[in-house]
């Protein structure tokens, strides 16, 4: 198991070649009037820099040549040259070390956003609550439903009792025609 300081190193050093990857590889776009520069082959090529400096060469640090990089396999094979001394962006990393940032770096994403999600899994689930506080929460809706009920009752009684007083439906002592009903 690598340890703390093995897997920021191996992060550092993966930075670094991206960053002169990136630097490597800016972007010129030729002027429509000046004529586009005529590339040499990479066999012609003597140096590491001189090879790298165009993106379709490999270089190999067993017997310093320069070849074409084969596109049809993602990894040059060990034919062309191993991966420990193949060259490719810059000549200070050998292929090798790449591969294995790379794969050091993917699957701490993918492990981050599998924990990730995990975590958000649990946290939805735990917050959903438990069955006693899903009763505890269905009986207080109840009551407070059924008090709002309550209260709605009243005030409709309390209106149809206005109502009924208004037009002299409600018996009581104090309507002057109270005393000609009770009799």
């Amino acid at each position: 198991m690598p340890t703390q300081g093995a897997c920021s190193s191996t992060f550092v050093v993966f930075i670094v070649v991206i960053c002169a990857v990136v630097q490597k590889g800016t972007c010129v776009t030729p002027s429509p009037t000046s004529p586009t520069p005529v590339q040499k082959p990479c066999n012609v090529r003597t140096s590491c820099e001189d090879c790298l400096a165009n993106v379709t060469c490999l270089w190999c640090m067993t017997n310093n040549t320069c070849s074409h990089y084969p596109v049809s396999s993602i990894i040059p094979p060990s034919s062309v040259c191993s991966l420990s001394q193949a060259r490719w962006g810059v000549c200070w990393v050998n292929f090798e070390a790449l591969i294995i940032t790379m794969a050091v770096v993917v699957g701490t994403i993918l492990l981050s956003v599998m924990v990730c999600c995990c975590c958000c899994y649990c946290c939805r689930k735990s917050s959903s609550g438990s069955p006693d506080r899903d009763e505890e929460r269905l009986a207080r809706r109840r009551e407070e439903a059924r008090q709002r009920s309550d209260d709605r009752r009243v005030d409709r009684k309390a209106r149809h009792d206005e109502i009924r007083k208004k037009y002299g439906l409600v018996p009581d002592a104090d309507h002057p025609y109270s005393k000609f009903e009770n009799e």
